[in-house]
């Protein structure tokens, strides 16, 4: 497969027209959002965070077999205030969970819980949203990252914003850049099962 084009207004546009007929994607979008806003807004009850925290695992296919330890870690970080701040350590807060004494690092389900909570001020760290970054940084080097940096999220931010101001992409919302990010890097980095 080709390399992705370069980023500019009118490519990150076209990906968010294909996101709006992804039929599957924004229902699933839809619901999450009827869930995290509507029906279990805040983390301070274990049975809504277990319901929030099953629902991400099934739509996008985190792989956590005990949501329950999960949904018990994240009721015990007591994570609203810092969601209504958007504080950024956030992620890295809720991402390492114990789980039969070992510690696991479920940081993209972090950053997608997060994000589901406040789109706009948390991005969604994924393999495909990684390898388009990277794609760009060693074609352009819009950032002196190196690849462990997309793993602590404030930098992981700070590396998207300077995507944005590279390509003259402020005037998205980085929702828009990560869905511009997620969708092309499936298209010009499928997974190899």
């Amino acid at each position: 497969m080709s390399n992705p084009p370069q980023p500019d207004k009118s490519i990150v546009n076209s990906y968010l027209s294909k996101w709006k007929t992804l039929e599957n994607y924004t229902l699933q979008e839809q619901s999450l959002n009827l869930l995290f806003h509507s029906y279990c807004p805040d983390n301070n009850q274990l049975d809504q965070i277990l319901l929030k925290v099953s629902a991400l695992n099934d739509f996008y296919s985190t792989n956590i077999f005990d949501t329950y330890t999960v949904a018990k870690h994240i009721l015990k970080c007591n994570i609203d205030k810092d969601l209504s701040a958007g504080n950024e350590a956030l992620v890295n807060k809720i991402a390492p969970v114990t789980i039969n004494g070992k510690t696991r690092n479920f940081y993209s389900f972090a950053s997608k819980y997060c994000s589901h909570h406040k789109p706009e001020s948390y991005p969604i760290y994924d393999s495909y949203v990684d390898k388009m970054l990277m794609h760009f940084k060693k074609k352009d080097k819009y950032d002196a990252f190196v690849k462990p940096n997309l793993k602590e999220y404030q930098r992981f931010i700070e590396i998207i914003k300077n995507f944005q101001k590279h390509y003259s992409l402020e005037s998205f919302t980085l929702r828009e850049i990560d869905i511009y990010l997620w969708l092309a890097g499936k298209e010009y980095f499928p997974n190899k099962y």
